[in-house]
């Protein structure tokens, strides 16, 4: 078993998982309302056909799931305070690169640097407001 994370966006769901899937060198699975079945989408509330109803991104071994606010559940301006999308790169060069494509834009919260856990850390708001914390993976004890 292994938890994913699914991540609401208000519109730009589509932008944010082909910039995510461009960072990471993977193709993001993108379903739109308009390739549901009409019974299904008949049920729900008026939504462009081009909205994302479902989208994943392969990261390493894990999955990234997204969706645009079909129902408007979560507000106008609605982010992720509280809740991080947390990931260890194999090494410093790696955390860098993805450190500055994911964080250009963003707002920085911690800076990249070395803390005593692990060689480079940061947490950020990137552009689309998912909030990250990138690391170098530790070495074993």
């Amino acid at each position: 078993m292994q938890p994913t994370a699914y991540i609401f966006f208000r519109t730009n769901c589509r932008d944010a998982m082909t910039f995510y899937g461009e960072v990471f060198g993977t193709a993001p699975e993108i379903m739109s309302v308009g390739d549901m079945p009409e019974d299904v989408r008949a049920a729900m509330p008026p939504v462009a056909d081009d909205a994302v109803m479902h989208a994943a991104v392969p990261i390493g071994t894990g999955w990234l799931y997204g969706s645009d606010d079909l129902f408007g559940e979560f507000g106008e301006g609605a982010g992720m305070a509280g809740c991080n999308v947390a990931i260890s790169m194999p090494d410093d060069a790696e955390t860098r690169r993805v450190y500055e494509a994911l964080s250009a834009g963003g707002e920085i919260r911690s800076p990249l640097e070395p803390v005593f856990w692990t060689s480079l850390y940061s947490a950020f708001t990137d552009r689309f407001g998912v909030r990250w914390m990138v690391m170098t993976e530790s070495p074993a004890p």
